[in-house]
Formats: structure tokens, C-alpha cells, sequence
């Protein structure tokens, strides 16, 4: 190895160990200071969150990208230390994804296993093949990013439906009054995409195919935590949820 690289790898060594053994020492020197406490827990949360990426069952389903997942680990933890969350369902839709992949993951958080893939819906006003514009207002016909908790089902014009409370204020907090809920819909399939070259476009509801609409609903009803992620760098400034 060249000498002047094999000094400067290990001069960078001596001061990263030297940077955290430094870091260390401030931490347990002021134990209360909030900055190093909030570093101190993002660096153990980040590698909870590592860690249990990589012990997930898959199934045979390919894994969400860490990045959306990251985000919803985050959120989900928050919201059940709040107990806003009641049960150990997570539910991830990446609208950074294109409409014709199966982009929606329900991962149980107890055994650490997906249980269902699916492909999913945004709202017509959203995109086209992709997702890009958002919105909470009423008649906007776009999807709203963010945190929900899931609410009680009912019957009505695309049969089985759940209700979704939006937890993000300013984001998706209008989600009921929009009536944005889960539900079956035809043009949720690989025939449409086919005859269309993409996925069909809903109200601003994460719509389904219709074949696994009732056992999804049945799975994630009744306060389990629902995420629905985009890179956008709008929702991470105004989210409460998210880092």
C-alpha cells in the first residue's frame, strides 16, 4: 500500500475512535444534556431499526427499501409509545414507487414477518404512473403522505371499506372528513395495468385489489399503524413523526 494513503487511513482511524470515544465521554459526563441524549437515541434507534430490517422474514416477498421503512419504524415506535397504536401491524405504501409494482407491505411487528404484498392505488390527482403531487384537502383527489391508525370497517359502494384516522396535522389529519379509506376496487389489477400501461387512480384512498381487499382489512383493522411514504422533503420538515 502506498505510505502516504496508509498514513492518512490511519490518522482518519485514530480520530474517528478518538471523535467517539470523545462523544462517549461527553454523553456519561452530562448525562441530561437534551442534544446528546437526542443523539444518543437516534444512533440506538437507527441500529434497532437495522437490526430488525435485516431479521424480517420475507416469505418469499421482496423487503419495502430501508429507506421507507426506516421512516415508518420510526413512527411506528413513536405512535406506540404514545399508545396511539394498539395493534402490531405495520403497513407500508412507498408512492416513491411506479403504480404498476406492488408497493404496499404489511409487516407484523411481533414476528418480524410479511404478511401481504399488494399493489395499491393514489389519487388520480397525485400522478399518473407515479405519485409526486399531495395533498389534505377535501375535493384535491390526491393522496395525503404520513402516519394513520386504522378505525372500524363498513359496507358501502366498494363493499367492505376501513375507516383511516390521519395522525400527521396539516398533512393528513383530514383524512376522515375526506372519507380517504382502504377499500377493493377493479382497477386495482394487473388486467388494467395491461390495458393501460398503468395502475388505475382512486379519490385519494389507498385502493386495493379487489380479491384481498377483506382479508386486508380484517388484518389491519382496529388501530394499527398505517405509513404512506414519498421522499418528499415537504413532509419531513412539517412531520412530528419523522427525522
Amino acid at each position: 500500500m502506498n505510505y502516504k494513503l496508509f498514513s492518512l487511513f490511519a490518522l482518519s482511524f485514530i480520530c474517528l475512535s478518538f471523535n467517539s470515544l470523545s462523544t462517549s465521554k461527553e454523553i456519561k459526563n452530562n448525562p441530561t444534556d437534551p442534544k446528546l441524549v437526542a443523539s444518543n437515541a437516534k444512533v440506538s434507534l437507527e441500529a434497532k431499526c437495522k437490526s430488525f430490517y435485516n431479521s424480517i422474514q420475507s416469505n418469499e416477498l421482496s423487503l419495502p427499501n430501508y429507506e421507507s421503512f426506516s421512516k415508518a419504524f420510526e413512527g411506528y415506535n413513536e405512535l406506540k409509545k404514545q399508545g396511539i397504536i394498539e395493534k402490531e401491524i405495520l403497513t407500508i405504501v412507498d408512492f416513491s414507487l411506479s403504480s404498476n409494482e406492488e408497493r404496499m407491505w404489511v409487516i407484523d411487528m411481533t414476528t418480524k414477518e410479511i404478511i401481504l404484498r399488494s399493489l395499491v392505488a393514489h389519487g388520480r390527482n397525485s400522478g399518473e404512473l407515479f405519485a409526486n403531487d399531495f395533498s389534505n384537502k377535501s375535493e384535491s383527489y390526491q393522496s395525503s403522505l404520513g402516519f394513520y391508525t386504522t378505525g372500524e370497517t363498513y359496507v358501502g359502494k366498494h363493499g367492505l371499506s376501513l375507516r383511516l384516522d390521519g395522525l400527521e396535522y396539516g398533512i393528513n389529519d383530514h383524512a376522515r372528513d375526506r372519507a380517504v379509506v382502504v377499500h377493493g376496487a377493479d382497477y386495482v389489477s394487473e388486467d388494467f395495468i395491461k390495458a393501460n400501461g398503468r395502475l388505475g387512480r382512486s379519490q385519494g384512498c389507498p385502493a386495493v385489489p379487489n380479491e384481498i381487499s377483506k382479508e386486508l382489512i380484517e388484518l389491519i383493522k382496529d388501530k394499527s399503524c398505517l405509513f404512506i411514504y414519498h421522499p418528499s422533503r415537504n413532509y419531513i420538515i412539517k412531520s412530528k413523526l419523522v427525522s
